[in-house]
Formats: C-alpha cells, sequence, structure tokens
C-alpha cells in the first residue's frame, strides 16, 4: 500500500510540476501577446485618427479598407471561417473534442488590430481573449496529461491576456472565473495565479503605466442616491448595447454578399465618424480628452447634444463594426459608453440641481457599471476599471452600482451577447 501511495503521490507531483510550467508558457506568452497588441493599436490607432481629423476624406476610406482587408485576409488566409469572439472560447470549453485552432491566434490578432486602426467602432479586448485562449488551448493538445485541464488553460490564457490589457490580475483571473469558466478547482487556481503572476511579472518590467491617469482622493455619502441612479441607468445602457449588436448582427446575416455589407457598414460607419469624431476606433482618446480637461464643463445644449449623440450612435456603430465583418466586442464600448453617460448624468444633476458631484467619479463608476451589465461580471467589471485607473478610492460606489447596473440589465434582458443563442 505504501508502495503505490508513493507512486500515486509522485505522479500527482509530476502533473502539478507539468501544470506550473506549462501555465507560465501560457502566462508569458499570452501577456506578450496582449502587450504587444495593445502598443501597435496604440501607435497606429492615433496615426491615423491623426490624419482622419486632417482630413475628412479619410473617415471615408479608413473603414471600407479596414473592412475589406479583414475580409480578404479571411478569405484567402483563414480558412474562410468569420470569427465567433468569445462564443468560439464557450464552444471549446463546452465540447471534449473541439478545440480552438491554432491559426485564431493571427486571425484575431491581425483582424482586431485592422479594426481599430481604420475607424472600427470596437476594441482589441475580445480579440485578445479569443488569441490568448487559443494558446492555453494549444498548450492543452500537446501532452495527455493536460487533456483534463483544457478549460483551466484557456481560462490561464485569457486571465494573462486581460491582466496584461488592464494591469489588474484580480480582473483576469475574475473574467476567466465568471464569464468562462464559473466553477473553481484546483487546477484552475493554481495555472491561473502562476499565469496572471508572469503576466503582472511583464508589467513590471516593461513599467506599463494605467490606461487613465485620473486622480481621485474622494467621494461623498450625499452622492449615493446618485450612485444608485447612475447604476440603473447604466444596466439600460447596457441592454441597448446588446439588443443593437444582436439586431445589427441578425440583419447584417441575411445579406449574401458580403461586400455589400462592407459597403453598407463603412457608409454608416464613415457618416458616423464625421458627425462624432469621438467614435473613431476604441474611443479611448476621446476619454482621456474629457479626463485632461478635468471634466468640469459646463452643460450647454451643444455639449449635451453631443453626449446624448454619443451615447445613441456608439451602440449602432459598435454593432454595425462588428456585423460588416469586423473584429471585436462590448469591452471598450461598454467602457465608453460608461465614461459619457457618468460624465453627463453628473453634469446635468450639477447644473440643474446643484448637486456639487465630482464628474470624474461619475465617469469611473459609469464605465465599471455598464461594463458590469454588459457581461454581467460585476466583480471583472469592479477590478478592471480600478486597474485602469490604478485607484480604489471607488470601490465600494463601484461595487454597489456594479451590482445594480447587472441585476436591472437582467431584469430587462437575461442574455447577454456572449450568451444569446439564436433560435432556429
Amino acid at each position: 500500500m505504501n508502495k503505490t501511495a508513493q507512486i500515486k503521490k509522485n505522479h500527482q507531483f509530476i502533473k502539478l510540476r507539468k501544470l506550473v510550467i506549462v501555465s507560465i508558457l501560457i502566462g508569458f506568452l499570452s501577456a506578450f501577446l496582449g502587450i504587444s497588441l495593445k502598443k501597435i493599436t496604440e501607435y497606429y490607432e492615433e496615426i491615423f485618427f491623426h490624419q482622419s481629423n486632417t482630413n475628412p476624406l479619410f473617415l471615408i476610406l479608413f473603414p471600407v479598407f479596414g473592412l475589406s482587408v479583414i475580409y480578404f485576409l479571411r478569405l484567402y488566409m483563414f480558412k474562410k471561417k468569420e470569427n465567433k469572439g468569445i462564443k468560439e472560447v464557450f464552444e471549446s470549453t463546452n465540447s471534449k473534442t473541439k478545440n480552438l485552432p491554432s491559426y485564431k491566434i493571427p486571425s484575431h490578432t491581425i483582424n482586431g488590430l485592422l479594426t481599430v486602426i481604420f475607424g472600427g467602432s470596437t476594441g482589441i479586448e475580445v480579440s485578445t481573449v479569443v488569441a490568448t485562449a487559443t494558446i492555453g488551448s494549444v498548450a492543452q493538445q500537446k501532452e495527455n496529461v493536460f487533456r483534463q485541464y483544457k478549460t483551466e488553460l484557456i481560462c490561464a490564457g485569457v486571465a494573462a491576456g486581460i491582466t496584461a490589457l488592464f494591469s489588474s490580475p484580480i480582473a483576469g483571473v475574475l473574467f476567466a472565473l465568471e464569464v468562462i469558466s464559473r466553477k473553481v478547482t484546483r487546477a484552475f487556481v493554481i495555472s491561473n495565479l502562476v499565469a496572471v503572476s508572469i503576466a503582472y511579472g511583464l508589467l513590471t518590467i516593461l513599467k506599463e503605466e494605467p490606461l487613465f491617469d485620473v486622480s481621485i482622493n474622494t467621494w461623498h455619502f450625499r452622492a449615493i442616491p446618485y450612485f444608485i441612479l447612475l447604476g440603473i441607468l447604466a444596466g439600460i445602457n447596457s441592454v441597448y448595447l446588446t439588443k443593437c449588436v444582436l439586431f445589427f448582427k441578425s440583419q447584417f446575416g441575411k445579406i449574401e454578399t458580403h461586400y455589400y455589407k462592407i459597403i453598407i457598414g463603412s457608409a454608416i460607419l464613415s457618416f458616423s465618424l464625421f458627425i462624432f469624431p469621438q467614435l473613431y476606433g476604441e474611443g479611448y482618446h476621446a476619454i482621456k480628452n474629457i479626463i485632461n480637461s478635468n471634466n468640469e464643463i459646463p452643460l450647454t445644449l451643444t455639449l449635451a447634444f453631443t453626449f446624448i449623440g454619443v451615447l445613441l450612435l456608439k451602440p449602432i456603430v459598435t454593432s454595425i463594426t462588428l456585423a460588416s465583418g469586423g473584429d471585436g466586442g462590448v469591452f471598450a464600448p461598454s467602457l465608453f459608453i460608461g465614461a459619457f453617460l457618468g460624465l453627463l448624468v453628473a453634469s446635468i444633476l450639477n447644473t440643474f440641481f446643484d448637486t456639487q458631484i465630482i464628474p470624474i467619479n461619475f465617469m469611473v463608476i459609469g464605465m465599471a457599471a455598464v461594463l458590469s451589465a454588459s457581461i454581467h461580471a460585476p466583480f471583472t467589471a469592479i477590478f478592471l476599471v480600478c486597474g485602469l485607473t490604478n485607484n480604489y478610492t471607488l470601490f465600494f460606489p463601484i461595487l454597489a452600482a456594479c451590482l445594480i447596473s447587472k441585476y436591472t440589465a437582467k431584469m430587462i434582458y437575461p442574455n447577454t451577447v456572449y450568451t444569446f443563442v439564436p433560435s432556429i
């Protein structure tokens, strides 16, 4: 018995050692991919956005060019298969035989980059999630001992990728848990903690700065009713975003000739960008501009029109970007919508009701609340936004708003873009 027990113990130790080693590799490769994609996207998006501001003709050329290149890459390089986003990851984790093919790594990476830099109104987050999930999926296929850890290793890749994008290891692990795995195992804890530790170590070595440079020092108890209001409005806006994505994907799916989708999608996108340049790409540039202006802007009719127009159009142009062949998801659009929603609510309350609330607080809480409701993952949203700003002062208001927004959204419409299954 002792000999048998010793053999089993040695076998378990070997499996654990191999799991740790493969998690280190997945963590490094996923983080390196995420950081590289983020840096390249930021660099080229800034250049192309500047060019489009200088010459509005580029607002017409960039979207149609970007979507066309993606279409031809898909046609001639990536096996003629469209990218389904995070649903591809669900299909893999829910099946013992179906794996994410290795071409998904370059497919989502390149297509996500091209979509955003040429004006597609989405972000690289979902492209990164699928590409890093594929790294985990490919790794688990290399040895028989890893077959039983398929979901855990896919989650390790995703967690490291999210960590790389948002500088928040906790958000990485929570997203993998709340959205993909939905269960905790010993292997999940080990593989994900190792992967995000490697990812965060790489971020530290590279001295990555938070995406948004904000200064948040305090919040006031008298603002709690307004946080609740913002949470409810965030839930409603997230449902609007979800419904738009599902509606336009359904409508564009009826168009048989793919290039018609590109032409129609590009025309609507170009027109929208011409009216509201803030909608270009992932929209982080617009959020940074508002933050840098100290957001102490008096609410005029023109400004109110801009805010409302952006909030109404962003879900539409995001949906059309995805429906016409672009690669991306609802992460960046949710953060964008939340920031503008929070600032609009704060501006209305301060202008008409003299509440003297802090606008930047409402921007940050709005970002988390809309994201929480859009993906039904409140704890991911909390730590992700706190990581984006490198500030935890608003943790409790964000927690309250995220829970309220999620359950408001679920009461109105139970599905997200990830969980919706079209009826046949």
